[in-house]
């Protein structure tokens, strides 16, 4: 089967470690052909190309850039990149005939690309609906509701919805929200298609574990909470703070390794602050994270409390394949909380709630953390390996 997958993710190689890329290379290593449509924003100056690359093809095409920017270029080059990647198809795969064509959200902006290969090819289209976009901005505050562009926004949210054959959502929370506020929308062409890898197994000795820990300046004696990933608005950071300076447990070690628009304001509350008992990392590697991930004990997950739609962290995976415990601080919409409960992997907490954050953080040091932590990783092979979204889209065909 030929299949084409459209990203705002910028991808270079299958081969590294995510959500889309051990998707795209399941797709692979099952005889499929994978075409991959990414872009390359104009800071890195690469022109729109068309490569073959680890058994899939991969059209980068050049962009506005769209991550890590002001809102302005951000709103302009989400908009703008319908049109870039139509016009880079029509130009380098005008040969090609697929069977199917996928993509996630965000962005909402694909629906005239996706219509072009559909009516082309007659291919079927699934959605991967991770984030629900504009709701998410308004949450924000980074939107008006009712605004002009709200509305435009809007208009494109609910043709995408319309276009897509299949709507795959994170979790039962987000099937729900999405028909309810969506009720032109088939059940029957909803379904529960969850965030899911392909894990490695990392097995570190504790003299190891020892030597990660001092390579960068943690304590071996403490009980390390992480959070690592996207430090950003959507993540309530605030809370995150609030918790550490209102810590004065002397087991606990708070470890920050993120990058995002919110790591300015994080590095000077850290400077001015400096406690000693937590530290802030820069992004790494993902090679390095994983092995500084390796040598923690708690797995952290923040969302901002304002929060209308039920956001699932893709994080979560990272801390269930290294068999952690994990402590949610969410807004009661999401059902991330839930699950980790359910599974006795973890605890929920509704962010702003100190005292109750307190309890979860002095319930965890008293825990079997072995024991949780094989309860994460059941949890990571019963709901989120690869092959069950394999399995999903492929029976949709």
């Amino acid at each position: 089967m030929n299949i084409v997958f459209l990203t705002l993710v910028e991808i270079n190689s299958i081969e590294e470690r995510g959500i889309y890329q051990d998707l795209l290379r399941k797709f692979r290593d099952e005889g499929h052909s994978v075409t991959i449509v990414t872009p390359v924003e104009r800071r890195r100056n690469i022109a729109t190309n068309f490569k073959k690359k680890d058994g899939v093809e991969i059209l980068q095409v050049k962009t506005l850039n769209i991550q890590k920017t002001n809102i302005i270029e951000k709103g302009i080059g989400t908009l703008a990149i319908e049109y870039q990647y139509l016009s880079a198809i029509k130009k380098y795969l005008s040969d090609r005939k697929f069977d199917l064509v996928f993509y996630s959200t965000p962005p909402i902006t694909f629906a005239k690309v996706i219509e072009y290969i559909k009516n082309r090819d007659h291919a079927k289209s699934y959605l991967l609906l991770k984030d629900i976009f504009p709701q998410n901005a308004v949450d924000m505050g980074m939107l008006k509701k009712g605004g002009i562009i709200h509305r435009q926004f809007l208009k494109k949210e609910k043709r995408l919805y319309q276009i897509s054959d299949t709507i795959g959502c994170m979790s039962p929370a987000n099937v729900n929200f999405l028909l309810q506020h969506n009720p032109e929308i088939s059940y029957e062409k909803v379904e529960v298609n969850p965030n899911t890898i392909e894990p490695v197994t990392v097995d570190y000795t504790d003299e190891q574990k020892v030597n990660i820990r001092e390579k960068y300046g943690i304590p071996i004696d403490k009980k390390v909470f992480v959070y690592g990933g996207n430090l950003g608005k959507p993540q309530g950071l605030g809370f995150l703070l609030e918790t550490i300076e209102a810590t004065k447990n002397e087991e606990v070690f708070f470890l920050i390794v993120g990058d995002g628009t919110e790591f300015p304001t994080m590095k000077a509350w850290f400077d001015n602050r400096q406690p000693n008992h937590a530290k802030l990392l820069q992004r790494l590697p993902k090679e390095d994270y994983d092995k500084l991930l390796a040598a923690c004990n708690i797995g952290l997950i923040f969302l901002d409390r304002n929060f209308l739609i039920p956001n699932f962290p893709s994080r979560l995976l990272s801390y269930l394949e290294m068999k952690m415990p994990v402590l949610v601080a969410t807004d009661p919409n999401t059902d991330i909380g839930d699950i980790v409960e359910k599974a006795n992997c973890g605890y929920k907490v509704l962010a702003g709630d100190q005292i109750d954050m307190q309890v979860k953080i002095s319930n965890l040091l008293k825990a079997d953390l072995k024991e949780m932590g094989s309860n994460a990783e059941k949890l990571l092979r019963d709901e989120y390996l690869v092959n069950r979204s394999y399995q999903l889209i492929i029976k949709k065909i």
